[in-house]
């Protein structure tokens, strides 16, 4: 999550929907915000204690949690936005990040479907460099009654094009918008990835997320 005080908004980091570029081209200017310093002190204090002190909205945390600690007149006056992803594809994103990066966690699972099936049951025990994708997307979003916070909602699948719109929303030049990290082998189309069961196994377990967000498997045909 990220506050401007002078820009007056909130960005939602959603894991893998293309926010650490967002957040990587917004803190650009964040150092000409007036409360920049101070918010950099109290991020430095809070990890020093082991975040004891609670002076940090945590990189993913969600939307309800500033809700709950920001003043309601602020809160309501920030420009609330965040960007969210197909969540077939998301999974599939997921899956080569930490066969990249926290390989440990695969649980010895090295095929996306057998991994798929062991990170979606049930009875696995939590950890949380799996979870964060098992967490529906929407989850980041709502309040306490399920009804959406933000004022404007991004696409990964558009991440340029929306990241403009959220700045002029703002009221910012858009900064360049950096590349985020791609495995080679997610040259692939996400749906190769899947059997009929596995698709039916991800629609079932993010149905909130595709009914409110709008997603489907397979994305709407373009008529020449």
């Amino acid at each position: 999550m990220l506050l401007s005080p002078r820009d007056r908004y909130l960005f939602v980091h959603i894991a893998k929907t293309g926010g650490t570029s967002v957040r990587a081209a917004l803190e650009k200017g964040r150092w000409r915000d007036p409360w920049y310093y101070g918010i950099l002190l109290c991020n430095r204090l809070s990890h020093l204690s082991g975040h004891r002190l609670a002076t940090k909205l945590p990189r993913h945390a969600k939307l309800i949690a500033a809700k709950e600690l920001l003043p309601k007149e602020y809160f309501d006056s920030l420009f609330k936005f965040a960007f969210v992803r197909n969540p077939w594809d998301l999974q599939v994103s997921s899956f080569h990040h930490i066969r990249r990066e926290r390989p440990q966690y695969l649980g010895g699972h090295d095929r996306f479907e057998e991994f798929l099936r062991w990170k979606l049951d049930p009875q696995r025990p939590y950890q949380y460099h799996l979870d964060t994708s098992i967490t529906l997307q929407t989850d980041y979003l709502i309040d306490l009654r399920g009804e959406i916070l933000v004022d404007f909602l991004g696409r990964y699948e558009q991440l340029q094009d929306d990241f403009v719109t959220a700045c002029r929303r703002i009221g910012i030049r858009p900064p360049s918008l950096p590349h985020a990290r791609q495995a080679k082998d997610r040259r692939r189309d996400y749906r190769s990835y899947y059997s009929d069961a596995t698709a039916e196994m991800v629609a079932n377990h993010f149905a909130r997320d595709i009914q409110l967000l709008n997603y489907r498997f397979d994305p709407p045909s373009v008529e020449g």
